[in-house]
């Protein structure tokens, strides 16, 4: 207990001092749990893919459409239970410069969507609307918040890669089952799109954009990925199946050099928070070198004074790393609401907050080592004619 005192004691003695060492710890071990988040949310798709569907898309590229006539064929293959499909529709709502008004919007199968992702909870009610009005839609409990969506809105669109001006009204908000599901797409009729495509533009009609498939075992998918994409080679659209995890990860590889760097940096911030504290601990135990000589000369263990010099980096480094964490979490909750479509899923992960727990803590050891090490070996003598 004395110790502890003594501890206190000595990181209080230039309060300024400390006070601008936890300032600097905190705002790295705020910036490093920030950048983690981003790594995260990221990949967050990929951490959340159901084990047993699989994504069957163009074999070129994922932009060029498949034939609609596909559905039927996919559900005869063995292994298969449930096909479905969606389709990427684009469109500009209100101002397009405002990021907000960005968010996914997806021609779906209304009968098999809800059932193949059991992860969008929608009430029976709201489901059983949709599915009878062809001009109906179904967004996502996150942008209907931020957008103020309700239930019988009207949304206007002006379409891009499908001109015109697209209605659509609200039937139904979907909720996530659990914090890891996206809840920023808005969902309505293939049909809907499918029948003004054919008056505006024939040659366009009958094709979705990628079919999902759920299996019976996960363990038949490399059959069933083989089988399907077999079924389809000399076709005039040719496919490649993989799982549905897979099929995210190729979006997320898109941009592994942006993840890449943001990974370096915030190990770099490990060493600034290293820089910052072993700094601060050098400076004082050097100060303090006659003053652990007297304590020695009195009757002092050695133990005493690693603890002392170890002490205070611990607890300067855990109220910088305690501070710090404490930010993120608001932090990352403002990141979240500026651009609430972009990253669907923000939530500062367990694994972060353990990472930058221990980040703090390694470096308050680290930090205390060298000072530790030099006040053992000097003497007392030379500790005594030491000039701080």
């Amino acid at each position: 207990m004395f110790i502890l005192k003594l501890v206190l004691k000595n990181a209080l003695r230039h309060k300024l001092r400390t006070f601008l060492t936890i300032l600097g710890i905190s705002i790295a071990v705020m910036s490093f749990g920030f950048l983690r988040t981003i790594v995260t949310a990221w990949s967050a798709g990929v951490e959340s893919s159901a084990a047993n569907r699989m994504i069957v898309r163009h074999a070129v590229s994922f932009i060029f459409p498949l034939p609609y006539a596909y559905r039927e064929q996919l559900s005869r293959i063995p292994g298969i239970t449930m096909v479905s499909y969606a389709n990427w529709f684009g469109g500009v709502y209100k101002d397009p410069a405002d990021f907000k008004n960005f968010f996914p919007r997806l021609a779906v199968d209304p009968e098999t969507y809800f059932e193949i992702y059991p992860e969008f909870t929608l009430p029976p009610d709201q489901l059983a609307t949709f599915k009878q009005e062809r001009g109906s839609c179904v967004v996502g409990a996150k942008i209907a918040q931020e957008l103020g969506f309700k239930i019988g809105d009207a949304i206007p669109i002006d379409g891009d890669i499908y001109p015109g001006r697209w209605d659509f009204v609200v039937r139904g908000i979907y909720k996530g089952k659990d914090a890891s599901t996206d809840e920023t797409q808005m969902l309505f009729h293939w049909n809907y799109l499918n029948e003004r495509i054919k008056e505006l533009q024939p040659s366009r009609e009958g094709n979705v954009g990628w079919y999902i498939l759920r299996v019976q075992n996960p363990g038949d998918m490399p059959v069933i990925a083989r089988t399907v994409d077999q079924s389809y080679l000399n076709s005039r659209a040719g496919t490649k199946t993989e799982t549905e995890k897979e099929f995210q990860q190729s979006f997320v590889s898109m941009s592994s050099a942006i993840i890449r760097s943001l990974e370096v940096v915030s190990f770099i911030i490990i060493g600034i928070i290293l820089l910052v504290l072993a700094n601060t601990i050098v400076m004082a135990a050097r100060e303090r070198t006659t003053e652990y000589a007297v304590l020695k000369t009195i009757g002092f263990s050695s133990w005493h004074i690693v603890g002392l010099i170890s002490g205070e980096s611990l607890l300067i480094a855990g109220i910088g790393g305690l501070v710090g964490l404490a930010t993120t979490f608001p932090v990352a909750a403002g990141f979240a609401t500026m651009f609430p479509t972009f990253f669907p899923v923000f939530n500062v992960e367990t694994v972060t907050i353990i990472m930058a727990a221990l980040v703090a803590t390694v470096a308050g050891v680290i930090a205390a080592l060298f000072p530790t090490i030099r006040a053992l070996r000097m003497s007392i003598a030379d500790g005594l004619r030491a000039i701080g």
